[in-house]
């Protein structure tokens, strides 16, 4: 017989001793609540030139056709909020790019759980998730009760703000479910008022295709003229929403040595930024998310702000 409360708690404390901020659990099934959200997002062209968001639909709604006879979705956070952050001189970098990129700093953690949960277990098939596969991530740690989506589509917690990353492990294997949490925005429209170019549309709907993040990051031709004075100093991605969120203040500096910046990141100004040379670019940005934008990407952003 299964013992899940027993295979329960070691994956949750597996999770604990390699880094993970909190581990929720929830079973497996079609997110039958995300699936008019996500139509409705598709068709009113949300996801601008992020073609790969039409793709795959129902896998995104239904893990089960992921994994075979998936029956548990395993959501862990990990916190990327810096001691340290950018000069004041500076134009600015999303936080969670400031170090190296957190796919493979998570995948390696997520590769260690799953092993250690078949060495311990036994046989259990499962396949592990960062953001770069059609799973839900949100709906997915808010389903295991990790926190609420906030009105900025952002995962929010009461106990640690918003400034970590969701991953998942899918696996074969039952286990003991939590319970989603209650939503703790209240009345607060602190990231509908401050977000840049408007793009958090309505609460708790964000236009992707409006989102600095999006402009700076995905969107591979010039940027919209119209945008021009709208970016508030950002040249990569973008935390304002974070920024005003006053769950945000009970941020604690993550201990992940993989997330600590290269030094030159958090000195340079905005001088430094319009001279950066495509040498220093890939020095400063080894195994960087900021590679995503490459050299050129990155200076058409810098262009755009001066």
């Amino acid at each position: 017989m299964i013992d899940k409360e027993k295979y329960t708690q070691f994956i949750k404390a597996e999770s604990k001793r390699l880094g993970f901020l909190s581990c929720g659990i929830s079973k497996a099934g079609f997110l039958e609540e995300e699936a008019p959200r996500l139509e409705n997002w598709l068709k009113n062209n949300s996801h601008g030139q992020m073609s790969y968001m039409e793709n795959h639909f129902d896998k995104r709604l239904d893990p089960t056709l992921l994994v075979d006879d998936a029956k548990s979705v395993v959501s862990l956070l990990l916190n990327y909020y810096p001691a340290e952050s950018q000069t004041e001189e500076s134009f600015k970098i999303s936080k969670y790019a400031y170090g190296q990129d957190y796919h493979f700093v998570i995948k390696e953690k997520l590769k260690e759980l799953l092993f250690s949960i078949q060495e311990n277990i036994g046989e259990v098939a499962g396949r592990a998730f960062v953001d770069s596969a059609p799973v839900l991530d949100k709906a997915w740690a808010a389903k295991s009760g990790l926190g609420w989506i906030g009105k900025n589509s952002n995962l929010i917690t009461q106990r640690v703000g918003s400034f970590y990353f969701i991953a998942e492990l899918i696996l074969d294997l039952e286990l003991e479910y939590d319970h989603a949490t209650t939503d703790h925005c209240g009345s607060c429209t602190a990231c509908i008022d401050a977000c840049p170019t408007q793009a958090i549309v309505a609460p708790y709907v964000v236009d992707g295709s409006k989102c600095i993040s999006y402009y700076t990051i995905e969107l591979k031709e010039n940027i919209p003229y119209d945008m021009k004075g709208k970016f508030d100093e950002w040249m990569f991605g973008c935390d304002t929403c974070q920024d005003v969120c006053p769950w945000n203040r009970f941020s604690k500096p993550h201990s992940e040595p993989l997330f600590n910046p290269n030094p030159d990141l958090l000195s340079f100004t905005k001088k430094d930024w319009e001279e950066i040379t495509e040498e220093t670019f890939r020095i400063v940005f080894k195994n960087s998310p900021i590679k995503r934008t490459k050299f050129d990407g990155l200076k058409r952003n810098i262009k755009f702000l001066e």
